[in-house]
């Protein structure tokens, strides 16, 4: 049974500490941040503009730029967040995205400044 292992940078050196489970570990892989594109890629998947805003869409496209200084590309970061704005658009009957929608998920997850 193969199994996968994730967690922060180093994890492998830590685990040397048990030689019978390190023996076992096949190969460490350290993902890099994603980059500008790839971020906004999954973005824009994960969270379409709406056709309908009142502003032009410059709630949502202030929304995203919060996003990505949020997150700086880290894609477990990302996700969590992603999930939490959609809880909270859920709870709040929200349709846009907003910067505001953003700060609630962020406060949400005690994500740092």
């Amino acid at each position: 049974m193969g199994v996968i292992l994730i967690g922060m940078p180093g994890i492998e050196k830590r685990l040397a500490r048990y030689p019978q489970l390190y023996s076992r570990i096949g190969f460490a892989h350290e993902y890099r941040q994603l980059s500008a594109d790839e971020l906004t890629a999954v973005l824009a998947r994960r969270l379409p503009a709406e056709g309908e805003a009142t502003d032009g869409g410059v709630a949502h496209a202030t929304a995203i730029a919060t996003i990505v200084r949020i997150t700086a590309g880290n894609f477990r970061l990302v996700d969590r967040l992603l999930t939490q704005i959609e809880r909270v658009q859920t709870v709040n009957d929200l349709n846009e995205l907003t910067p505001e929608v953003v700060e609630a998920a962020r406060q949400a997850l005690l994500i740092g400044h």
